[in-house]
């Protein structure tokens, strides 16, 4: 046996691959697993061919995997985490939860930070009409996902409530720490709405 080349104590032939010779010299090592000597020679064998394939490898003839190069890192590897994707959710979170594309993101996105932006430089007189503005584009923009025009003003309606309320309560926030407001609080109520709109009509349904 020791005559053999190492491919033929594997009984591989040189074009093999990485697979086929692992897996020939798995089964040979079974198979012989009562004596040594063969065990030995098989060894040994493998470790000829693996290096001749790095060098192989280093002369750019090959590519070596690498869980064959470096088989300790393919051992330590820790599990990989499972994914967490909305198709395992309930059913009734799937029916509210959208996941947007690029483009979605992009208008709705756009829509209202050009709301914000007009918040921001407006009268307060004009901010009405501007929140006004932001309660269609919001419908709008939901609707068109599941052409449920109720739902979609229930929804609106329920996110200018949130806004409203979560920019009067971070105006007395600020004012009872003493901090000074560069916006009044019909803006900062106006954007906190705006923002919300934003959120529901990317990501829910």
């Amino acid at each position: 046996m020791s005559e053999q080349t190492p491919y033929e104590i594997l009984g591989v032939s040189e074009e093999s691959s990485f697979d086929e010779i692992q897996e020939a010299k798995s089964r040979l090592s079974q198979e012989y697993s009562d004596n040594s000597k063969v065990i030995q020679n098989i060894e040994i064998a493998y470790d000829a061919i693996i290096m001749e394939r790095l060098r192989m490898r280093q002369e750019g003839k090959i590519t070596v995997p690498d869980r064959i190069r470096f088989p300790e890192k393919s051992q330590e590897a820790p599990p990989s985490p499972p994914s967490i994707s909305l198709n395992n959710s309930p059913p009734w979170l799937q029916r509210f939860i959208d996941t947007p594309s690029s483009r979605e993101l992009i208008v709705s996105g756009g829509v209202f930070a050009a709301l914000v932006t007009i918040v921001m430089l407006a009268q307060s007189s004009q901010i009405p009409l501007i929140l006004v503005l932001g309660v269609f584009a919001n419908v709008y923009l939901l609707n068109r996902k599941e052409q449920k025009l109720g739902r979609s003003l229930l929804m609106t309606i329920v996110g200018l409530l949130i806004g409203v309320g979560l920019g009067a309560g971070l105006t007395n926030l600020l004012g009872g720490a003493n901090l000074s407001l560069a916006l009044r609080e019909e803006q900062l109520s106006s954007i906190m709405t705006l923002i919300i709109f934003w959120l529901m009509s990317s990501f829910l349904r």
